[in-house]
């Protein structure tokens, strides 16, 4: 699969500084930081700083290095925000959309960490 990665997109803006971001935690190869627009008490984004598409780009395509920082920075979130259940929290919904019918808007990597109150149901069935 050939991955087209938009130099332009707003994340790659933030990570270039020319957008300012509220951070949560940096790492060598993660950024997170507080969505503008949140859906939830706790709704934090990490952007892996190298160009990925989506998760299946990434995960065929980013270092070890690359792919075990941005699993580390997730959970580095989930602790500083304490949500994380059965230590002092009440745990989190994480997503990550890909493509039109996953309605990505950005098209960098890019998980939702939510949390702060009950969700609710994910999908509904259709019928």
């Amino acid at each position: 699969m050939a991955y087209v990665y938009d130099d332009e997109n707003i994340f790659a803006k933030i990570l270039r500084g020319e957008i300012p971001n509220t951070t949560v935690f940096e790492s060598q190869h993660s950024l997170a930081f507080n969505d503008v627009y949140p859906q939830a008490p706790h709704h934090v984004l990490v952007i892996p700083k190298g160009k990925y598409v989506n998760y299946d780009h990434f995960a065929a395509e980013a270092s070890d290095t690359e792919i075990v920082d941005f699993t580390r920075t997730i959970s580095a979130v989930c602790d500083i925000l304490e949500i994380c259940p059965g230590d002092e929290g009440n745990g989190y919904r994480m997503i990550s959309n890909a493509g039109t019918d996953g309605v990505q808007e950005v098209p960098h990597l890019h998980v939702h960490i939510c949390a702060g109150r009950e969700l609710g149901r994910m999908l509904q069935k259709t019928q």
